[in-house]
């Protein structure tokens, strides 16, 4: 199955990362015939912000060690921590379903947006990918593909790549949860808003190959 996730708070005619998701996802669906495909508009559909209840659950479950989802329920105290979980699981059950995820994510203010943000918080929960037996992650041969967008230039050897928190974050945070590092590719489209930042200007010729090598890195992807 095919996670497709767009964070971008633009329309798809203003936005540079929904197009490139939508190239990968119509590729990708093109090559496989019958796939499973999710689609999640985390701009459209924001995931609920947590609660307190969120945390008081998730340390109780930590305390039990390897919880598996499906045996969450019994260690609910309160309809606060249920409600939690029902908004939840859903989406960790799409995350541990999929072969491969897909991410839409434009940086705003020099790292993910907040939408993105609310998705993370909610489906890390503990154990939720972890094999209860082994030990071992559930996600090690999923594959995770993001399409970033960035407004100016943070590419390696840049002046502005210290300032990039959205690269290094994405790649800690996937690694982290289990996904292999050869299993997790991240595209960048940079300089889109060379059309409006007058500090910018001269650079459209750099923004044009940057968007197809992002193009054309999305369709070899997908096609893979």
């Amino acid at each position: 199955m095919l996670l497709h996730i767009d964070a971008s708070a633009d329309t798809t005619a203003d936005s540079v990362s929904r197009p490139l998701t939508d190239r990968f996802a119509r590729t990708w669906r093109a090559a496989r015939p019958g796939a499973g495909y999710r689609y999640r508009d985390l701009a459209a559909d924001p995931v609920p912000p947590l609660t307190a209840a969120y945390p008081t659950l998730g340390r109780r479950v930590e305390r039990e060690g390897h919880v598996p989802p499906e045996k969450v329920p019994a260690l609910i105290a309160d309809a606060a921590e249920e409600r939690e979980w029902r908004l939840t699981l859903p989406l960790i059950e799409e995350v541990r379903a999929a072969r491969t995820v897909l991410l839409g994510v434009p940086m705003y203010n020099l790292t993910v947006p907040a939408a993105l943000k609310a998705w993370i918080d909610r489906v890390t929960f503990p154990g939720a990918y972890t094999d209860p037996d082994s030990g071992e992650s559930l996600l090690r041969d999923t594959r995770v593909v993001v399409v970033m967008a960035r407004g100016g230039s943070y590419g390696p050897g840049t002046p502005r790549e210290p300032a990039d928190f959205q690269t290094p974050y994405l790649r800690t945070y996937f690694t982290g949860l289990g996904v292999a590092p050869e299993r997790l590719h991240l595209i960048a489209a940079e300089l889109t808003r060379v059309d409006v930042v007058p500090r910018l200007a001269g650079l459209e010729h750099v923004a044009a190959e940057s968007l197809a090598a992002a193009e054309a890195a999305v369709t070899e992807l997908a096609a893979a």
